[in-house]
């Protein structure tokens, strides 16, 4: 399965922790927002890829988590100034015990009802958001100081961007973890049978609200990290369009895969920034992309890592020939 497969060529990985490493020295601090901004999206995807990738669960409620991730972390931080590991781990915890409580509510639901239910969870938080003025700011949006970590503050993008970049990497060594472990294969026994699962000893149940929880979890670590390079945050983004977005990451990306997951993360990341100033089109144009990738390469991008992996093992063959 390509979740248990091994990861990218190691010449791969090591050029990409070359650039990473280079990057604060050789970039502006424009650039240096994006690539924080793709190990946020990054980080997203792969949540969303533990609840709908792996365990075929099809839930709509990520941008919620994310939202909670940020305002819990942002007003501690605001608040007390502890080290933002203690802010990014309260959001994360709250936002892991809101994933238990819908997980829980959602055992009973499958495909479109369980979608329609974590919008409404979605729309809800959003509506949350924008009218507990008195927590969040409400629609003027929350100002959030600096985050800090001992006499460190981090004014800007190039001092967050370490902290970021190790928490990307972090977290996308416990997906890979959690693939390959025992819960990984159960999260996959339950996404291609419950019938089958259960006959395997598999707890239905627990596996699928522990990948509710983790998702959300996920997603509440993101909005930490997002506190660590952003100044201020408007509930307006934390809506539908959003939850779409790490959707559109996690399917074009190739369902169940983590690389996949993380590729497509970082096209449309990239994509979400170049459109920043056309919002009107971003929806008609994730929308049609979705649509001609399900046409065209109904497994998403990861299927072409497959296939040039399979040429490659296909080679030696046909040269001994």
């Amino acid at each position: 399965m390509q979740t248990t497969s091994p990861w990218w060529d190691r010449g791969v990985l090591i050029a990409m922790a070359v650039v990473l490493a280079v990057l604060p020295f050789a970039a502006s601090g424009y650039v240096l927002y994006v690539v924080n901004l793709l190990m946020v999206f990054s980080v997203l995807a792969l949540g969303m890829h533990l609840v709908i990738g792996e365990t075929g669960q099809f839930a709509l409620s990520h941008a919620a988590f994310f939202g909670i991730g940020i305002y819990t972390a942002g007003l501690i931080n605001n608040q007390w100034q502890p080290p933002f590991v203690v802010s990014i781990l309260a959001g994360a915890l709250l936002a892991a015990a809101l994933g238990w409580v819908i997980g829980l509510l959602a055992l009973r639901m499958r495909d479109i009802y369980l979608a329609l239910a974590t919008f409404a969870f979605g729309e809800a938080m959003q509506w949350v958001f924008l009218n507990w003025e008195q927590v969040t700011n409400g629609s003027n949006g929350l100002q959030m100081k600096p985050a800090a970590l001992g006499g460190l503050r981090l004014m800007n993008d190039l001092q967050a961007y370490p902290f970021v970049v190790a928490i990307a990497a972090l977290m996308l060594w416990l997906t890979v973890a959690l693939s390959r472990s025992r819960l990984g294969s159960s999260f996959r026994a339950v996404r291609e049978s419950d019938v089958a699962a259960i006959a395997m000893g598999v707890n239905t149940r627990a596996v699928k609200v522990t990948a509710f929880v983790l998702s959300a979890a996920f997603a509440g670590v993101a909005g930490g990290m997002y506190t660590l390079f952003t100044s201020f945050i408007h509930p307006e983004s934390l809506g539908f369009q959003t939850t779409i977005l790490i959707l559109t990451m996690v399917v074009v990306g190739g369902l169940g895969s983590v690389r996949g997951a993380v590729a497509g993360a970082i096209v449309f990341g990239l994509a979400s920034e170049l459109l920043r100033q056309a919002p009107s089109y971003q929806e008609i144009i994730y929308g049609g992309i979705l649509m001609l990738f399900m046409m065209f390469l109904p497994k998403g991008m990861a299927s072409l890592f497959a296939a040039r992996k399979a040429t490659r093992r296909a080679a030696p063959a046909g040269g001994a020939r």
